[in-house]
């Protein structure tokens, strides 16, 4: 069995710490392109890693001159294995690969002149993640082929209006404690902290009766803060759209709401909401289309992995695996 799915495995650990890593990002990588030229510009057939001394598949007895071994991978070859190891790698993250490559394919080479791919746990191991890598890429397979019509579309468009449709959302926030200024070594009794938690809620009461009655968000937030002792030089009561995603699934009864209509109060451990439905509209159909084929082709992926879940099923010996109560010292 071949090393180089253990392989993949160790450049998806050394290059996923490389991809997130904040550096000078894509400001120097458009910088280096400007110095060296668009990588478009090089021919897919055209050499961009060359590895002297490795003759793949020969052993160093094998070969009279270590010096006349050359591997040349093209760009084309390079891209491919890129994007295998991880789609959209950046210019700087792919210079690290390139950097990785070839020590590790010497390494790779010389562990099986060894004959560590077929010693345990190395064979046991490159087994183990042949079968990680294969059960993903048929989950991948399975949410790229499904073939959906613009019928099904339409019909997904129909039965699922409300989750296109987005809301433009006021909200006022009350906090559910008071932030006084406390004198040096002398804190807030506890007595006083209810009193004005009471006094909030009470507020929030109050805010919410006037902005029924028309009165601006922007104003009654203000006066929250203030009541609160919270200072805040910049805020905004002006959520933006949202989806049905975009708040808690205890705050959906916003979703309710008329266009103009105030909610109740919503109170969590937070403290108090208040919010307000400016807007609401659908998103055009042709506008969700890419998203329903991607949510489509989710649900028929997750329905076939269920059903393959489902054809089999496998028993346990409890003597070995059973969890050792606590007096077992385990």
């Amino acid at each position: 069995m071949s090393c180089r799915t253990c392989f993949v495995c160790v450049l998806f650990a050394s290059l996923a710490w490389a991809q997130t890593k904040p550096t000078e990002g894509a400001q120097d990588d458009g910088q280096r392109a400007g110095k060296t030229g668009a990588p478009a510009t090089v021919p897919m057939d055209a050499p961009v890693l060359t590895i002297k001394g490795f003759c793949p598949g020969k052993s160093g007895a094998q070969v009279a001159d270590p010096k006349s071994c050359v591997t040349v991978i093209t760009r084309a070859q390079f891209e491919e294995m890129a994007a295998a190891v991880r789609p959209n790698l950046s210019a700087s993250v792919k210079q690290q690969l390139a950097s990785i490559y070839p020590r590790l394919l010497v390494m790779a080479q010389k562990s099986e002149e060894l004959g560590l791919d077929k010693q345990p746990p190395y064979a046991q191991m490159i087994a183990f993640s042949r079968m990680q890598i294969l059960a993903q890429g048929l989950t991948r397979r399975l949410e790229q082929i499904s073939d959906i019509s613009d019928g099904e579309i339409a019909d997904y468009y129909h039965k699922h209006g409300e989750d296109f449709d987005e809301y433009s959302v006021e909200r006022i926030f009350v906090p559910l404690r008071k932030q006084e200024a406390v004198s040096e070594g002398k804190s807030q009794s506890e007595a006083d902290m209810r009193s004005g938690q009471v006094e909030l809620t009470e507020l929030a009461e109050s805010l919410r009766n006037r902005a029924i009655a028309g009165a601006d968000f922007m104003d009654l937030q203000k006066e929250a803060y203030a009541a609160a002792g919270v200072t805040i030089t910049s805020f905004s009561t002006t959520l933006g759209k949202l989806r049905r995603s975009g708040l808690q699934a205890t705050y959906a009864a916003v979703f309710e709401l008329k266009v103009g209509e105030v909610s109740n109060v919503v109170s969590d451990a937070g403290g108090h909401y208040i919010y307000r439905l400016a807007a609401k509209e659908r998103i055009p159909l042709e506008a969700a289309k890419g998203e329903m084929v991607r949510t489509i082709q989710s649900q028929r992926a997750q329905a076939e992995l269920e059903k393959i879940n489902h054809s089999y099923s496998a028993e346990t010996n409890d003597a070995y695996f059973g969890v050792h109560s606590a007096k077992d010292g385990d």
